[in-house]
């Protein structure tokens, strides 16, 4: 064949900081655009992952589960790439998972020889200044010497690959703009190339396609090196490790992973609600609308934060008219599933705290929509402008709240708000509705909330967690687990790296892409030992749930408030950079909101700033960072499990993306931070562990954004960006019994939409609901729903996944079975179809090359006949349904 497509994804996706959901939607989005359009024959068998800069170990499992027989890589570490080019190893079998059993998740993946780039020499497009092709009779003719000199090329790239196939690529960035000077230059190249074989020359020039290279690859029946890690960090050259894009652009980031959240909670309530959600009383709904922006913010000069400024402010742009479509879908939804048009409202700012409704109004309500697979419960807080209020649940009965103050910094030009908190709680995959009532309007500030307490706070307290802070410094310095019976010393401290502008050893500086410090200390970003902190506990009222008690603030003394809702330390490093310690009622782990920039560079000084922990744990030189958010893969410092590193760079060598965790253990504990979206993390030396949370550089490094990364943000002073990192302490073997549930809250946690309440009846005569799910039954903790869309007509797209890994927990890494047909209340399931990952073929008609590991063969399992009743998922796997569904008749 002479056309082919090849990695057919919405776009070609990042692989350090994507997260595994929207990256396999993306895939599916684009491959069902090409099957519409083309028919089968637009069904792509290859997978293109040419510019990416590094590549991960889940995203090659994806791959393979959607049924490509290889992958084709461009970016591998310039060491890794000579030790493979001297073994004959550039091309390999990648072993993706080390849960779902061979092949399942094996991928033959080749690594081309010049990037994505022509051969030196060869370059005819008319961005290039190679000589062109002469073979008429003139003194310019120069066929001999170019191809004597493709020749050799071709002999010198041979040694290095296994079979008599050799790929070549030609063209790159920007190219074929005018076709005709590459190919007028090509077909002379091949056709002086082929027509020495009459002289004895061996070598046949054609053009190819990947996957027709890749079926000549597969019929020299060889066997191939097994690799299992993946190709993280990425450096092409030394001193140049692209590990800063892990968090480029961090508020764009949130963004990204904020918005794929939504994404599904639209996604879900379409399913949901059925047709009216499309063409409810609120307008048309649409949901592909914020599907494709989601789509094309997984590329990798996109949520990687490696564009210019204007292409990020475009991105950002196409995501919130994604929202806004999908707000209507969701209004239209609820107001079908609920019985009742309210006038809902979207606080989209209430990060700023800002929300005209709850600041104003002196009665609404709240509804909180829960897109997981079991009941949540879910921290509310909504700015407000009264002394207390009363809060009842979806029975009428009183829930605890309480008025506290905001978070600093507000935005300018906003009264001091406070907020309402409660603890509210949502069934799996469906809503709760809560009513607000102003008790008093009396001005919260007169009770005095925040006076500065004058010796430091010592510890906070709830039924899980104490956690104890030194009362010389301020700063955090032990967590025990109460639960547990065990506690471990943690330190933590606010730092920044000093960006390097190049220097003797090399003139590579940090950019958008590449982090390279100026030096391996980094700095601490307050001046002084000491952090200035005060203590703020929420909590008790009178006794009288509801009643609203005003907010005090405690002197240290370790008496504590066992009903308090939450406390929280508030420390300030420096004018730009605070952080609340806080502990809801409950909550088995320690929340840490970082609020951090703008970063100062007037001292000309590019900044890059880390949250770093410090512990006694015993490690090893061994940490542990997720893959998109999926699998763990283990990590050690100045180490490479495929080759002897040779370090240029000990702290940007040693940076790995952390999707969504990071953590260090002993034989005994384990200490986990979770992310709210990607990051750059290390442990750079043991029982240590630290997070990239904000950078501000003031070079380009030279990759091709071609401005460095400043990000001056809406009131051009620089970008505030604000984050969590959530701590766990437990012991190694109940460890991911609650990161991986907790993991999946983050990235996909409950919504609040707002309205003033009091709205007519949906359909004449019928009665509200002020509580719904979607389920007739939790899905058990280890079972996701990962999707849940619609597809046609009368047709649900449904992805459910077992989210542990084989052997990382007792009962979480079981098989687990779920009984499909009697899943859901919302709809009937008539009929079921089994689908490969992509959602675009019978998994029955999925047929891979099958490639033999140089350890010995792994033979296919054969497709069990499918009982939707009996749906077993095994550790890490994902299973993809098209179900027909019946919607009940409303009445």
């Amino acid at each position: 064949g002479r056309l082919e497509f090849v990695g057919g994804g919405w776009c070609m996706s990042d692989e350090a900081a994507a997260h595994y959901g929207p990256a396999i939607e993306q895939l599916a989005l684009g491959r069902r655009f090409l099957r519409r359009e083309f028919g089968a024959c637009g069904t792509p068998r290859v997978a293109w992952q040419i510019d990416p800069f590094g590549h991960s170990r889940q995203l090659a499992a994806v791959f393979a589960q959607m049924g490509y027989d290889g992958l084709f890589v461009g970016r591998v570490d310039h060491q890794d790439k000579a030790t493979r080019e001297q073994l004959q190893e550039m091309e390999l079998l990648w072993r993706a998972s080390g849960s779902l059993p061979p092949p399942a998740a094996d991928l033959f993946t080749g690594i081309l020889p010049n990037v994505y780039n022509p051969p030196s020499g060869f370059c005819w497009d008319q961005l290039c200044s190679d000589p062109p092709v002469v073979d008429e009779d003139s003194e310019e003719n120069n066929v001999d010497s170019i191809v004597s000199a493709f020749l050799q090329i071709a002999a010198s790239q041979a040694e290095s690959y296994r079979t008599n196939h050799i790929i070549m690529t030609m063209g790159s960035d920007f190219h074929y703009e005018n076709a005709n000077l590459w190919f007028k230059n090509m077909d002379k190249l091949i056709a002086h190339v082929n027509a020495r074989q009459a002289n004895g020359s061996r070598v046949h020039v054609l053009y190819s396609t990947p996957s027709c290279y890749l079926w000549e690859l597969h019929r020299a029946n060889l066997s191939w090196s097994l690799k299992t890690d993946d190709f993280f960090p990425y450096a092409d050259g030394p001193h140049q490790f692209w590990t800063g894009y892990f968090t480029s652009r961090p508020a764009f980031k949130r963004y990204e992973r904020l918005s794929n959240n939504f994404l599904q909670i639209c996604s879900q309530l379409e399913a949901l609600a059925g047709p009216v959600a499309q063409e409810g009383p609120y307008g048309p709904g649409n949901s592909s609308v914020l599907r494709e922006a989601v789509a094309v913010a997984q590329h990798h000069d996109a949520v990687t934060g490696t564009e210019k400024q204007h292409v990020a402010d475009d991105y950002a742009r196409q995501l919130a008219a994604g929202w806004e479509s999908c707000q209507l879908l969701v209004a239209n939804a609820l107001a079908s599933l609920s019985g009742s048009k309210e006038n809902f409202i979207f606080c989209n700012g209430l990060n700023i705290s800002v929300c005209p409704l709850t600041e104003a109004a002196g009665r609404f309500t709240v509804i909180l929509y829960n897109p997981l697979g079991r009941r949540v419960s879910w921290p509310i807080r909504l700015p407000v402008n009264g002394a207390s209020y009363a809060v009842t649940d979806p029975q009428g009965q009183p829930v605890p709240s309480e008025v506290s103050p905001g978070q600093l910094p507000r935005p300018p030009a906003r009264p001091a708000v406070w907020e309402l908190l409660f603890q509210a709680s949502a069934p799996p995959l469906g809503f709760s509705t809560f009513t607000v009532s102003r008790l008093s309007r009396g001005d919260p500030r007169a009770h005095p909330a925040r006076t500065p307490v004058l010796s430091q706070p010592q510890e906070i307290q709830n039924e899980h967690l104490r956690v104890l802070f030194d009362p010389l410094t301020g700063h955090l310095k032990e967590i025990q687990n109460l639960d547990k019976s065990i506690s471990l010393p943690v330190f933590q401290n606010f730092y920044w790296y000093n960006a390097s502008v190049g220097n003797d050893e090399s003139p590579q500086a940090s950019g958008a892409y590449i982090f390279r410090p100026n030096s391996s200390e980094p700095i601490p970003v307050s001046s002084s030992k000491r952090v200035s902190t005060h203590l703020v506990k929420v909590g008790g009222g009178d006794g009288v749930p509801g009643a609203g008690g005003v907010p005090r603030v405690l002197s240290p003394q370790p008496c504590l408030l066992q009903n308090a809702l939450v406390q929280e330390v508030h420390q300030n490093f420096s004018s730009w950079c605070s952080q609340v310690v806080r502990l809801h009622a409950g909550q088995p782990y320690v929340e840490l909101e970082w609020t951090v920039g703008p970063i100062p560079v007037a001292d000309g000084w590019g900044k890059e700033i880390i949250s770093r922990f410090e512990t006694t744990l015993q490690t090893d030189s061994r940490f542990y960072t997720d893959s998109n958010g999926r699998q763990i893969l283990e990590r050690r410092r100045d180490y490479r499990p495929t080759w002897n590193l040779s370090q240029t760079e000990p702290v940007a060598g040693n940076y790995y993306p952390v999707n969504s965790r990071i953590f260090i253990k002993d034989k005994k504990f384990q200490l986990t931070v979770l992310t709210d979206r990607s990051q750059g993390g290390s442990s750079i030396f043991d029982g240590s562990l630290e997070l990239m949370v904000h950078r501000r550089l003031l070079y380009d490094d030279n990759r091709g954004v071609g401005e460095p990364l400043v990000e001056l943000g809406a009131d051009r002073q620089g970008l505030v960006v604000r984050g969590r990192h959530l701590l766990l302490l437990d012991t190694v073997e109940s460890a991911a019994d609650q990161h991986r549930l907790l993991a999946q809250e983050l990235f996909m946690a409950p919504y609040v939409v707002l309205a003033p309440g009091g709205g007519p009846s949906y359909r004449h005569g019928q009665p509200s609901l002020r509580q719904f799910s979607a389920l007739r039954r939790e899905l058990p903790p280890n079972v996701h729903l990962l999707t849940l869309t619609p597809w046609d007509a009368g047709t649900l797209l449904l992805r459910l996944e077992h989210q542990f890994e084989r052997g990382e927990s007792v009962n979480g890494s079981q098989p687990v079975t779920v009984d499909l047909l009697n899943l859901f209340s919302a709809f009937t399931i008539t009929s079921v179809q089994e689908m490969s990952l992509g959602a675009d073929l019978p998994l029955n008609a999925i047929s891979r090359l099958v490639w033999t590991p140089a350890i010995g063969p792994a033979q296919p399992r054969p497709v069990p006949k499918l009982d939707p009743s009996r749906v077993t998922l095994q550790p890490m796997e994902i299973r993809t349904f098209l179900a027909t569904v019946r919607y009940k008749v409303p009445g």
